[in-house]
């Protein structure tokens, strides 16, 4: 037998030279910690005696044992425990083997989390796209062979939720005048809920701006039902043949700011839906459309109507982005409705469940609406067979389920993100001549960020990024701590460090400052006299006053008093930083020679791996003693913001402009910083929404295989150039009033 010893740092390290130099199959002995680390004691499979075994996995480790004795006997007795260990892992991997049979046995049909939870959405109704595209999205947090709980479920319902446009405010869809005309087929409920919307306004708005006008015909009772409705709520009705244009009703209607139009119902099938919908769009005045949805329908019939009256919408010239559903309260369930609403980006007004006036119809609650649906789940048989059960006609689904994925995205960061929709804008620069990007540019950026946008300045070295001709853009700082999304060009600064800091608190309200090496002497009485909040990162080097000595910083660092440490992301690679301070007295000279000490903290921070322990760097920083140790969340801040240069510097490289046309310099590193900006925030976040936003974005670029903020770098910068692409195509996304 060929036993060999390793020591490592710690026991991964220590397990990776086992696996370097005897393979996956290595066998370990045994294992202990020693002064310089992990020892463990392993041999190759291949060596040991050909006894039967069952599996190919060892243990990773088994207890302890003390040190053999030395010698001729220390052979003998180590070939001894050998064996005997040997012996007791053959054991165990049968043990192991057992097991695993017995939860083959007892394992679900379904396999892990992603197949579970699409399992969850079709059982419920939802359609088999959908499902698809939702659950590629899981995060790598979520994932795994584990059972769908109560944690899956609230990401599922997000997930959905924010594929279900709605209205934000029922104000503001109440307040916007005009015309809106009810269109869907026969049956479906336009005529009550045409009264139920005229009701809704006339409770916020009085009778005076209300009339109602009817295109119905055709059908018995039709013009009678809709006149009692206006008698009731004293509002006056108009009736207009279906083949008559809106404007023959305008001069009736003056002084009339919202106008409810109840059309005849056609089926989606017949070919009078494109001159019904040309006769409502024929007029000056734009006529808004809303098309109904009856939620008891099946799914194949409401795919056919979405389909066929929007393209009626778009061959009159115009657009259905509005919908109402109707009669939930005959549905048996809701998926299969909200399914097409979110595949064909419509967007869902209200929902009627009754008939009621007005009582029986309220603004769509999304989150309600989706955990309703996600309750009436019925199982559908076998998973063998439930991939062919809900199944939607689409003729394009990756390509409609990306675009999807990608306005939900881009709306999720601007949400998100103060600063996202100018880092869009500088963007949107591509593809001009560069003395147009330089107008563009110059008027954006001198209203940027707008007064009390930004709470601080987290200000960068004022040098060239090693290998580069830019240096780094500065960082502002939002009201709760979270970077901007557009950084600031250096060279758009102020010179010097106390007009620079002035201008900050003048012309944008900044009182926190983020420095990188202190500043002069002037700046920093200015900085206290303001009793601003500011901390300054400084090399080890520096010098301070302790105890009447003037020493450096490094060298205090043993008798500064410990505060613990605090769990952090170092360049990506999740860390602990453990902190000190000490009070000490910092010189600072004037303008004309003089200089006095100034009462400070000085702060020790020790970056460490948060799995090995591995010491990753060491950074000082002062800040005034009258923060306490407020001051740490500015250390954090800065920290974190460590590996910005090198992802602005990747990102710089990926934005070649041999791809991107015509771009100017400013506007590329604009660009490049301000994906390094977003992609470390949404690395260094731990909150569920930028869980859901990394595993979208990197669901873009088929999953993490490198680091995760590279990772993310990567993502975004795909975003941005299918973003471009389309919007230079002229099919980007257009405005819902």
């Amino acid at each position: 037998m060929s036993i060999k010893r390793f020591v490592g740092a710690n026991s991964r390290d220590a397990m990776r030279q086992v696996r370097e130099t005897l393979g996956d199959e290595a066998l370990i002995l045994a294992n202990r910690r020693v002064d310089d680390g992990v020892e463990i004691l392993a041999m190759a499979e291949s060596a040991t005696p050909d006894r039967s075994s069952t599996a190919t996995i060892s243990p990773p480790t088994v207890p302890a044992f003390s040190p053999p004795p030395s010698g001729r006997g220390a052979a003998s007795a180590f070939e001894a425990m050998s064996e005997k260990l040997l012996e007791e892992m053959r054991d165990m991997r049968a043990l192991l083997s057992r097991e695993q049979v017995q939860r083959d046995s007892r394992r679900e049909p379904a396999g892990g989390l992603r197949e579970q939870l699409q399992e969850v959405l079709l059982d419920a109704g939802f359609g088999q796209e959908l499902a698809k595209e939702v659950v590629s999205a899981l995060p790598e947090e979520l994932a795994g062979p584990g059972a769908v709980d109560d944690r899956a479920m609230s990401w599922l319902q997000r997930q959905l939720s924010k594929r279900l446009a709605g209205l934000d405010d029922e104000a503001a869809f109440m307040e916007r005048t005009g015309i809106v005309a009810l269109i869907g087929p026969t049956g479906i409920g336009k005529t009550t809920t045409t009264a139920k919307l005229a009701a809704r306004y006339v409770m916020r708005h009085g009778t005076r701006p209300v009339a109602l006008v009817t295109t119905d015909s055709f059908r018995i009772g039709a013009h009678e039902q809709l006149r009692i409705y206006s008698r009731l709520l004293d509002v006056p009705m108009y009736a207009l043949n279906a083949d008559q244009p809106v404007t023959d009703l305008l001069e009736r209607m003056q002084g009339k700011s919202w106008v409810i139009i109840d059309t005849v119902g056609m089926s989606q099938r017949d070919h009078r839906v494109i001159e019904q919908v040309a006769h409502l769009r024929g007029g000056a005045s734009p006529v808004r459309l809303v098309l109904l949805l009856n939620a008891a329908s099946q799914p194949e019939t409401l795919e056919e109507v979405v389909i066929r009256y929007r393209q009626a919408a778009r061959a009159a010239g115009g657009e259905l982005l509005d919908c109402i559903i109707t009669k939930q309260d005959e549905a048996g369930r809701l998926a299969p409705v909200l399914d097409i609403i979110m595949r064909h980006g419509l967007r869902l007004l209200f929902v009627s469940h009754g008939q009621r006036v007005p009582e029986d119809m309220s603004v769509a609650d999304r989150t309600a609406l989706i955990g309703q649906a996600l309750e009436s789940r019925v199982p559908r048989g076998e998973p063998a067979s439930r991939t062919m059960a809900v199944e939607t006609p689409s003729r394009s689904p990756n390509l409609l389920g990306q675009g999807r994925r990608l306005a939900t995205t881009l709306q999720a960061l601007r949400q998100r993100l103060a600063g996202f929709e100018q880092l869009e804008a500088v963007w949107d620069l591509l593809g001009l001549p560069e003395t147009v990007q330089q107008h563009r540019l110059d008027a954006m950026l001198s209203a940027y960020p707008a007064n009390g946008q930004a709470l601080g300045m987290q200000w960068s070295v004022r040098s060239r990024v090693k290998g580069e001709c830019w240096s780094m853009p500065d960082i502002a700082l939002a009201s709760d701590g979270t970077w901007l999304a557009l950084p600031l060009l250096q060279h758009r600064q102020v010179a010097g460090h106390q007009a620079r800091l002035e201008a900050a608190l003048r012309q944008l309200s900044v009182n926190v400052h983020l420095l990188t090496g202190l500043p002069d002497g002037e700046a920093c009485r200015w900085l206290e006299q303001q009793e601003l909040t500011w901390c300054s990162q400084v090399r080890g080097s520096q010098r301070v006053e302790h105890a009447n000595e003037r020493q450096v910083m490094s060298a205090l660092a043993p008798i500064a008093e410990s505060l613990g440490d605090v769990t952090c992301r170092f360049r990506g690679t999740p860390a602990r930083l453990a902190l000190a301070t000490l009070p000490v007295l910092l010189a600072v000279r004037g303008g004309k020679g003089d200089s006095d000490a100034l009462a400070v903290q000085a702060w020790f921070g020790e970056v460490r791996d948060m799995e090995s322990g591995r010491a990753l760097a060491k950074r000082y920083w002062v800040a005034p003693a009258r923060l306490g140790q407020d001051a740490m969340a500015l250390f954090l801040s800065q920290l974190q913001s460590d590996g910005l240069p090198q992802l602005t510097r990747r990102a710089w490289q990926r934005l070649d402009p041999r791809e991107l046309g015509d771009v100017r310099p400013d506007v590329r590193l604009l660009m490049a910083s301000g994906l390094a900006t977003v992609a470390a925030h949404l690395d260094l976040a731990d909150d569920e929404s930028a869980m859901d936003l990394r595993a979208e974005l990197l669901g873009l670029t088929g999953g993490r295989r490198r680091r995760r903020d590279v990772a993310l770098l990567e993502a975004l910068a795909r975003l941005f150039m299918v973003r471009d692409a389309i919007r230079h195509l002229g099919l980007g996304e257009r405005e819902k009033g």
